[in-house]
C-alpha cells in the first residue's frame, strides 16, 4: 500500500519503526536490569537463562501461526495490535514480582505478545515495499528497534543512579512508551492486503528448498545464540557497579543504530549472503572474547562489536526471507523463522546457563563462538549454491 511518504519512507514502514521505538524502549528498560534483579531475589546464572529460553521457546510456537493466520484471513494489523498491546497490559505487573517464577509467568505472557505480532509485522513491512528496497526498509525499522534499545537502558541508569537497585520504578515507568506504541499501531497503521475470495491454505512444499537450507542454517548459528542476559551477568562480575550494567548495554545498540541503515542499503545492492558471513564471524571473534577476557575495558569494546554483529545479520535475514518467499507464503514464511529462532533459544539458553554454572564462565561463550564459526561455513554454502 503507498501513498504519502514520510521522511522518504512508506507510512508503514515509518510509523510501525516508531511503535518498535516505544516498545523497545519499554521492553529494554526491563530487560537491562532483569538480570540484576532476579539475582537480587535468589534466580542462579541456569534459571535467568531458562526463565528467557522458556518463555521465549514456548511462545514462539505462536509465531508460526500468526503468520500463517496473517496469510490466511490477509490481515496484518489485528495481530500487531493485540500482541503489542500485550506487551503494554503485562509491563507494570514485573514490580509486584518477588520470586523468579513470577517473572517467568510474565515473561511468558509478555513474550505471547512478540510471538503473535512479529510475522504479521515484518510481512506487512515487506508487502509495504518495493522488493529491491527490503534491506534498506528493514534498516529502518532495526535502527528504529535499536534507538528505543538506547533510551531504554539510559532510562534504566538514570533511574538506577538516583534510585539504587529500586527495580519497581523501572517496571513501572517502562508501561508508559509501551502503551504509545500501541496506540500507534492502533491509530496509524494502515493494512496492506485484500480478502481473497478463496481461503490460503498453507503446504510446506510451497516454500522453495534453498528457504529450508536458510534455516538450517540459523538453527546452527541460534543453537549458540543464548540470551543477552548472560553478557549481562558476565559484565557484572567484572566489579563494575551495577547502575552502569544498562549503560553498557546500551553502547551495543548505539552502534547498531548508526550502521542498521547504510548496511540494508548494502544488502540491497550486493547481496545479503555477505553480510550475514561478515556478522556470524564478528559473533563468533565477540564471543570467544568474551570467554577469554574479565576485564570491563575490554567488555566495552566488545558490546561495540555486537552492536556490528546485530547491523550485519537482523536486518539481512528478514530481508532473505523476503527474497525466498513468494506474497502469498510471506506472512506463514517469517513466522516458520521467527519461531525456529524462539524455539532454538531454549536449548541454546540451557546449554549455555548449565556450561556457566557446572564448567566455567568461559564456556558458554566458547561454545557459542564455535557454532557460530560453523554457520559461518554452512552460509559459505549456500551463497555458492544460490546466489540468492
Amino acid at each position: 500500500m503507498k501513498g504519502k511518504k514520510i521522511a522518504g519512507l512508506e507510512r508503514n514502514v515509518f510509523f510501525t519503526g516508531l511503535t518498535s521505538f516505544f516498545t523497545d524502549t519499554s521492553v529494554k528498560m526491563v530487560y537491562s536490569v532483569m538480570p540484576l534483579f532476579l539475582l537480587s531475589i535468589g534466580a542462579s546464572k541456569t534459571s535467568i537463562s531458562l526463565i528467557e529460553g522458556i518463555a521465549e521457546s514456548t511462545a514462539s510456537l505462536l509465531k508460526a501461526f500468526s503468520g500463517y493466520w496473517s496469510d490466511r484471513i490477509r490481515r496484518n494489523k489485528p495481530f500487531m495490535v493485540f500482541g503489542y498491546g500485550l506487551t503494554a497490559l503485562v509491563t507494570p505487573f514485573y514490580a509486584l514480582a518477588i520470586a523468579p517464577v513470577h517473572v517467568l509467568v510474565l515473561r511468558f505472557v509478555e513474550r505471547i505478545g512478540k510471538g503473535i505480532r512479529v510475522a504479521p509485522r515484518d510481512s506487512l513491512i515487506a508487502g509495504s515495499v518495493a522488493k529491491n528496497e527490503t534491506g534498506r526498509n528493514f534498516g529502518f525499522h532495526k535502527a528504529m528497534d535499536n534507538s528505543g534499545a538506547i533510551v531504554g537502558p539510559l532510562a534504566a541508569f538514570a533511574l538506577l543512579y538516583f534510585f539504587p537497585l529500586n527495580f519497581q520504578n523501572i517496571f513501572l515507568l517502562a508501561t508508559i512508551p509501551a502503551v504509545l506504541g500501541m496506540l500507534t499501531i492502533a491509530l496509524f497503521i494502515k493494512e496492506t492486503r485484500k480478502v481473497g475470495a478463496t481461503a490460503y491454505q498453507f503446504k510446506f512444499r510451497q516454500l522453495p528448498k534453498k528457504y529450508y537450507f536458510f534455516l538450517v542454517v540459523i538453527f546452527v548459528f541460534s543453537l549458540g545464540n543464548s540470551t543477552d542476559a548472560l553478557l549481562l551477568v558476565r559484565t557484572s562480575e567484572t566489579g563494575v557497579k551495577p547502575m552502569f550494567i544498562p549503560f553498557i548495554y546500551m553502547i551495543f545498540n548505539v552502534v547498531s543504530v548508526m550502521i542498521a541503515i547504510p548496511i540494508g542499503r548494502i544488502s540491497d545492492r550486493i547481496g545479503r549472503e555477505k553480510l550475514l558471513i561478515a556478522g556470524f564471524l564478528v559473533y563468533a571473534l565477540v564471543y570467544f572474547m568474551f570467554g577469554a577476557y574479565n576485564d570491563i575495558r575490554v567488555f566495552v569494546f566488545l558490546f561495540a562489536l555486537y552492536g556490528l554483529y546485530s547491523a550485519l545479520t537482523d536486518s539481512c535475514q528478514k530481508a532473505m526471507i523476503s527474497d525466498l518467499t513468494g506474497d502469498e507464503q510471506r506472512g506463514s514464511g517469517y513466522g516458520i523463522y521467527h519461531a525456529l529462532l524462539g524455539i532454538t533459544l531454549l536449548p541454546a539458553s540451557l546449554i549455555a546457563g548449565l556450561l556457566y554454572d557446572k564448567v566455567s564462565a568461559s564456556a558458554p561463550f566458547y561454545f557459542g563462538g564455535s557454532m557460530a564459526l560453523v554457520a559461518t561455513l554452512m552460509m559459505v554454502l549456500f551463497w555458492r549454491r544460490y546466489k540468492v
